[in-house]
């Protein structure tokens, strides 16, 4: 008799051990899974505004942000086109770079846009002949630059605040 008692109790140990791991181990993926899901979506960083100037040896684009600074490239193109529509962008230049940023918005969680800046603007400095937003799409916010010559760049982020940086040599 003493050796089904402890049978008995052996087995309902590990169906009670077995019950409680199954109901736990939903639950707790789920909930670590929620709140990655709201750290990431807390953590994207928002383009607010895009700004240009020129100095004695370079032109520059800024790109201000709300948040961290995402990843960002900056990659020559043939043509600039608008994300999504994939039409081309009236921008005047013969040479072009496109600055991606992801992940990124220029929007709230509820659509509205929260950049300031211009969309479509036709510039006069010595290398930077115009800038355009040319997307805020599936967490990629992207610009256009238009040059005539073939553009010479650096680019980077700088901190507090938050903005990425473009200078063009001229």
């Amino acid at each position: 008799m003493h050796t089904r008692l402890r049978r008995f109790v052996a087995l309902a140990s590990g169906a009670l051990l077995a019950a409680g791991l199954a109901f736990a181990s939903p639950a707790s993926a789920s909930s670590l899974s929620s709140a990655a899901a709201d750290t990431t979506q807390a953590q994207t960083p928002l383009v607010v505004n895009a700004r240009w100037g020129g100095h004695p040896t370079f032109d520059r684009i800024v790109i201000d942000l709300q948040g961290n600074s995402p990843e960002v490239t900056v990659t020559p193109v043939a043509q600039l086109r608008y994300d999504g529509s994939g039409q081309p962008v009236p921008l005047a230049g013969k040479y072009f770079l496109e600055i991606r940023l992801h992940p990124a918005a220029a929007h709230d969680d509820a659509g509205a846009s929260v950049y300031r800046g211009p969309k479509l603007q036709t510039i006069g400095l010595p290398k930077l002949k115009g800038l355009a937003m040319t997307g805020d799409y599936e967490g990629y916010v992207t610009f256009g630059a238009a040059f005539d010559t073939l553009p010479y760049y650096r680019a980077y982020a700088l901190h507090s605040p938050e903005r990425f940086v473009v200078d063009i040599a001229r």
